[in-house]
């Protein structure tokens, strides 16, 4: 076989493993969205992917299903296998047991505990390795896990609903709604995919918000898989560097968990987990707060909040990503602004990468990358 053809069926294969990752998006965390596909005399025998924390990985899933056909067929893994022993056993040690000949994966897995060494255990069994096949489109199945690994930090991608002049409210502070349904339910699917979703006490205060992952607005006609996303419900965190949290918010009464942050010294008489963070007349400290959701193995933050809060984050370069859904409508002079930024001179303006724009119903969604 050449290697023009080969290279091409790797990246077809591959691309499939790729696709079956993605069916895990709202259920992994936190653990990374893995795929994969085995491979004999051209054939398809087994593929699978990870679907939920604790339960079987995507190697452990796709060996199932091949059974003895995995003797001698190459395995196509997103992510490199892992080595060691956590609440499942090593795939690993399932890829040798197995049998398979060659292993072609996409990427090396950032976690220190993982990283070649699951290569190194299939090399030294005999099994051939090929690495780096569709990395980049790997790797971006896995921002939030890649990120926490590497630097200790999640990824952080920031939401905002504009009008097309740039409103998020009027100046009264009425806000519901600037966009339209399809964009809404688009929203829900951010916080499905999300460790935690990150607000201020001035949203609380204002809408009264749920910040839930709600079946009905998922948009997914998958019963089961909606059922799984609703019960995993993201971490809500509230910045209240004051303590001015009601103890009727229906934040406090849904299911999940929420996590208050205060300033350090403030005592909260809530039915609530409390954190104290450093705080400065800016604030509480926002580079503290990340870091503590990472201890707490958060992979994806997702910040809904209004402009206020959402500059802080902007100023401090702490946005990985943001999501502007854009409502064709105008708002007027005297509404709210999307980010409040203490910018005065054209040289302080701040250049943004967008990634993607497309309709989302009758509103435009802008990826942008900072």
């Amino acid at each position: 076989m050449s290697l023009a053809l080969a290279e091409s069926m790797h990246i077809e294969y591959m691309a499939r493993a790729i696709g079956l990752a993605k069916q895990g998006l709202y259920t992994t965390d936190p653990n990374p969205r893995v795929g994969c596909v085995i491979v004999k005399d051209g054939k398809v025998v087994g593929e699978g992917f990870h679907r939920k924390a604790g339960e079987g990985h995507a190697e452990v899933n796709a060996l199932a299903q091949a059974g003895d056909q995995a003797q001698g067929a190459t395995a196509y893994v997103t992510l490199e296998p892992c080595s060691h022993f956590g609440r499942t056993p090593p795939c690993s040690d399932g890829l040798i047991k197995a049998g398979v000949a060659n292993v072609v994966c996409a990427m090396t897995d950032p976690n220190p505990q993982v990283s070649g060494n699951g290569f190194k255990k299939l090399k030294d069994a005999g099994i051939e390795v090929t690495v780096g096949i569709l990395e980049q489109e790997a790797r971006a199945l896995n921002p939030g896990f890649i990120k926490r690994m590497e630097t200790g930090m999640p990824f952080v991608r920031l939401k905002m609903a504009s009008s097309l002049d740039g409103r998020t409210a009027m100046a009264s502070g009425e806000s519901q709604w600037i966009t339209g349904p399809a964009a809404r339910s688009d929203v829900q699917k951010l916080r499905a995919r999300s460790s935690a979703v990150i607000t201020g006490i001035e949203s609380i205060l204002h809408d009264d918000s749920s910040l839930t992952v709600r079946a009905s607005e998922l948009g997914i006609d998958d019963e089961a898989l909606s059922e799984c996303i609703v019960q995993r419900q993201p971490l809500r965190v509230v910045l209240d560097s004051q303590g001015r949290m009601p103890a009727t918010a229906k934040i406090l009464q849904q299911q999940g968990e929420t996590l208050l942050a205060v300033k350090r010294g403030l005592a909260v008489n809530l039915p609530v987990e409390t954190i104290q963070l450093n705080s400065n007349d800016a604030g509480l400290d926002l580079v503290e707060l990340l870091k503590v959701l990472a201890s707490r193995n958060c992979n994806e933050v997702l910040v809904e909040t209004g402009a206020t809060l959402a500059g802080q984050f902007v100023e401090q370069k702490l946005v990985d990503e943001m999501v502007l859904y854009m409502a064709p409508c105008f708002m007027g002079s005297d509404g709210r602004p999307t980010l409040n930024l203490p910018l005065t001179e054209m040289a302080q303006k701040k250049a943004v990468n967008v990634i993607d724009t497309r309709m989302i119903g009758k509103d435009m969604r802008l990826t942008i990358q900072f």
